[in-house]
């Protein structure tokens, strides 16, 4: 006589976190602006998940503090670890750091707009929370219009840290950071995948001579190169 079959009862959790809100999704194009709404977030108070040159970025407006602190929480990034900042024109830079090494202006002419973060020390203007309490500040100028336009539409630098959770891969697609984050983002810029796919290359222009800290889209050898 054969054994009678055995059940197994099984569940699932769903593959897509369920979305407790509706999450606004804008497509945009490479050659636009960014869309009023997303300005309108941002000089509010909201997060905003956008395409860059590299990965897609969450940003803030970076003077308002309880922003700046929802998005360590969304991002369950840990409070002793800084923030970049991203800004539309060279002409912001004298607003947020201290002082701008001779280095720090070869690599700009070089690389800005572009992938590649520079680490200055920290301007008086600048929340401590950004900074996670230290006394530099990692700045980039990206070369992509949609986070440019939100900066100067909010008339102010913003959070340039990437768009997942702490720890997890950088997201290069819109549908990465609706996985990731979903509703607890207040908008995604949908543009596309984007044109590197990789992180800045992070270099600290504070040491002499400046030391790469991050290898990424820009290569190092070119980075040393443009300091010779």
């Amino acid at each position: 006589m054969s054994a009678a079959p055995t059940y197994y009862h099984l569940s699932f959790e769903p593959a897509v976190r369920r979305i407790l809100h509706p999450l606004t999704i804008i497509r945009v194009t490479g050659g636009t602006e960014a869309p009023q709404r997303a300005i309108r977030l941002i000089r509010e108070g909201g997060l905003v998940a956008y395409p860059t040159d590299t990965v897609y970025g969450l940003g803030c407006h970076a003077f308002d503090d309880a922003a700046v602190l929802r998005l360590y929480e969304v991002k369950r990034r840990p409070r002793g670890e800084a923030l970049p900042v991203l800004i539309a024109d060279p002409e912001e830079l004298p607003d947020l750091v201290a002082v701008i090494p001779d280095a720090a202006r070869r690599l700009m002419a070089r690389f800005w707009p572009g992938a590649l973060t520079l680490v200055f020390p920290k301007g008086r203007h600048v929340s401590s929370i950004v900074t996670a309490g230290g006394d530099l500040l990692a700045v980039r100028l990206p070369d992509h219009p949609i986070p440019r336009s939100l900066i100067r539409g909010a008339a102010a630098p913003i959070i340039g840290t990437s768009a997942n959770v702490h720890g997890g891969a950088s997201p290069t697609v819109a549908q990465h950071v609706a996985f990731e984050l979903g509703d607890q983002v207040d908008m995604i810029l949908d543009g596309g995948r984007t044109r590197h796919g990789r992180e800045s290359t992070v270099v600290d222009v504070t040491a002499d001579p400046p030391r790469v800290l991050r290898a990424g889209a820009v290569p190092a050898g070119a980075v040393l190169e443009a300091l010779r």
